[in-house]
């Protein structure tokens, strides 16, 4: 299985995965909140492929709840509080809706992902957050795969928080740059994407 290679580092996973664990999973908490329809506080967020659950230090007024295929995360995970379920996202459904769902360096596992896509989106009453290479892969591609999914709106930001390094200074504006922050998503760093359906009325 893929997720085996992370397990003998599940004990110490956030605290090693990321040069600035602070600002890399603060600044994508900030984007799961704000990035399309905004959540409230006591909205669901269901993590997908969510490791050790670190991202729910940084989501305190959402109700959080992880899953990962790895049963040391969950474990490593669930010894620090945090609410896991072990299970592969491909075949995981909660079992009640989700006002949010996300995915990060993940969505490379998917099966089908047309049909995680729709499946996803038959529990989450609001939004979807993922991130995407898209030197990887092309977003009308996965556009294309949303809306087949019914997500029929999509906002994206760049994400330009390094994981092995230490942010550089102004990284927020050039996040916000426009033509400048679309050149540099040529050569590096992520889209953060949120896909939701207009028939929410959100």
């Amino acid at each position: 299985m893929t997720w085996e290679k992370y397990g003998g580092k599940a004990d110490v996973w956030t605290e090693t995965a990321y040069a600035d664990v602070r600002e890399y999973l603060a600044h994508r908490a900030e984007l799961v909140r704000t990035l399309g329809p905004p959540l409230r506080p006591g909205d669901t967020v269901l993590d997908l492929a969510c490791g050790d659950g670190g991202l729910a230090d940084f989501l305190p007024e959402q109700c959080y709840a992880g899953v990962d295929a790895s049963p040391e995360m969950i474990a490593a995970g669930r010894a620090r509080g945090r609410e896991l379920v072990a299970a592969d996202l491909n075949d995981y459904v909660p079992a009640s809706p989700e006002a949010a769902t996300t995915i990060f360096r993940a969505i490379y596992y998917a099966r089908d992902r047309r049909e995680l896509l729709t499946r996803i989106a038959g529990y989450t009453t609001g939004k979807l957050v993922f991130d995407l290479n898209p030197r990887q892969y092309r977003l009308a591609d996965v556009r294309a795969d949303l809306e087949a999914a019914g997500f029929d709106r999509l906002a994206t930001h760049p994400f330009f928080v390094p994981q092995t390094r230490r942010p550089f200074a102004g990284y927020r504006l050039l996040e916000r740059s426009g033509p400048l922050a679309r050149a540099i998503l040529r050569v590096r760093f992520t889209l953060i994407c949120a896909a939701w359906s207009s028939r929410t009325g959100t």
